[in-house]
């Protein structure tokens, strides 16, 4: 099983990717929607929504969350099988839910939500670490799209999410070229 080394390792690279990535574009590239899509600062401000109950729940103490969520009944999954889990979700029609859905977002936000992406990332990672790695597969977090999971597969969906909204900009970016 992925360790928290693997997550942070992970979550620190894509993290980085992304806010270099953003920097890197101009106002009408941050605020562009092609074809309807959200647009590169709508991304980020999607990620931050995603990033923020996380953190969240690994403020709550543990008893909290046995009590809110109970227990798994269930093997956890490694970092690719969530990965594969969250792909055949997209697949089958899902998508985010109203509370992750980011409004319409404006050049003169760029910095303040880079910071707060930063910062959700970030503390993420320092939170992570009040946590052994047995407790990691002990206890669960609600997921919109995938249900009940454990504390370490929010995590490997975290780090996904990141990547994988990167890896859209980055494509669309090849396109509009």
């Amino acid at each position: 099983m992925e360790d928290k080394a693997f997550i942070g390792s992970l979550l620190r690279t894509h993290t980085d990717q992304m806010i270099r990535f953003v920097q890197q574009q101009t106002s009408s590239q941050f605020e562009a929607c092609p074809n309807g899509k959200w647009s590169v600062g709508q991304n980020i401000d999607h990620l931050n929504k995603s990033l923020s109950p996380v953190n969240l729940a690994l403020r709550l103490p543990q008893f909290v969350l046995r009590l809110l969520f109970g227990n798994p009944n269930r093997k956890p999954r490694t970092y690719s099988e969530l990965v594969e889990r969250y792909h055949q979700k997209l697949a089958a029609g899902g998508t985010a839910s109203k509370p992750f859905i980011p409004p319409v977002i404006s050049w003169s936000q760029k910095d303040k939500l880079l910071n707060k992406f930063k910062k959700e990332s970030d503390t993420i990672y320092r939170l992570m670490n009040k946590y052994s790695e047995s407790h990691l597969d002990q206890y669960l977090l609600p997921h919109p799209l995938l249900g009940k999971i454990t504390i370490r597969e929010m995590l490997f969906f975290s780090v996904y999410h990141i990547q994988h909204h990167l890896h859209i900009l980055e494509e669309r970016e090849k396109t509009i070229r």
